[in-house]
C-alpha cells in the first residue's frame, strides 16, 4: 500500500492524523541528517502495525511532502 504523507518537523509533539485520504505526521525531530525520515517510517510502522523494516520511503526524500509504502498492507488501518 502506498499512502501520501505530510511532514511538519520540530513540533512540539508527536502526533499522527489520517483523514483518509493522507496521513500528516507531526515530529519533534528536525530535518537534518535523515532524522525526520527516520521518524516518519517509525510511527507509519507503528499506525500500520508491521515492522519499521516494511515501510520505505520511495518520494520525498528531502520535502515535507513524500510518498511512503508499506509492505504486507492492503487496506489503510482505522
Amino acid at each position: 500500500m502506498r499512502v501520501a504523507v505530510v511532514v511538519h518537523p520540530r513540533a512540539g509533539r508527536e502526533e499522527l492524523t489520517w483523514d483518509g485520504r493522507e496521513l500528516r505526521l507531526r515530529i519533534t525531530q528536525p530535518p537534518v541528517d535523515g532524522a525526520a525520515n527516520a521518524a516518519v517510517l517509525r510511527l507509519v510502522a507503528a499506525w500500520a502495525g508491521v515492522a519499521p523494516s516494511r515501510v520505505r520511503l520511495v518520494a520525498g526524500h528531502r520535502g515535507t511532502h513524500k510518498q511512503v509504502e508499506i509492505e504486507g498492507v492492503d487496506v489503510p488501518p482505522r
